[in-house]
């Protein structure tokens, strides 16, 4: 059976490395941020992100994030990857856990989020998920 958990996310640091230029303007990057979660989710996130950013700014990326914390009453991490657009100030996403990455109470986990938002200081998700 399928639950939610509805949380917020802030991102307490970002940064980004550059790894490659392309013509045009364009560059590879590669970013670190760390995120705290709040709500159905709590806990602390890591993610390594890869980002290829064309010349108008606009990117596509990949990344996968460490959460340490709990969902509910149970406690552990687990792994998500991530796989995205930005563009126009808004970045699409989807982050689905990865299989098997679940330890502690969080063993057997599986589920993913829809990720759609512009800048702002609190990003709200919902993760929809179940058990193995």
């Amino acid at each position: 059976m399928t639950e939610k958990a509805s949380s917020t996310f802030k991102i307490t640091s970002w940064k980004e490395d550059a790894l490659s230029e392309t013509a045009g303007g364009g560059k590879l990057v590669r970013a670190r941020v760390s995120k705290s979660y709040a709500g159905g989710l709590e806990g602390e996130g890591r993610v390594e992100y890869l980002m290829a950013y064309r010349g108008d700014g606009a990117a596509r990326f990949v990344g996968y994030e460490v959460v340490t914390g709990s969902l509910g009453e149970r406690s552990g991490s687990f792994v998500f990857e991530h796989r995205g657009t930005f563009e126009g100030g808004t970045v699409d996403s989807v982050w689905s856990i990865v299989e098997g990455s679940g330890t502690g109470d969080l063993s057997g986990l599986s589920g993913r989020v829809e990720f759609s938002a512009g800048h702002r200081d609190d990003y709200p998700v919902v993760l929809e998920y179940e058990w193995a």
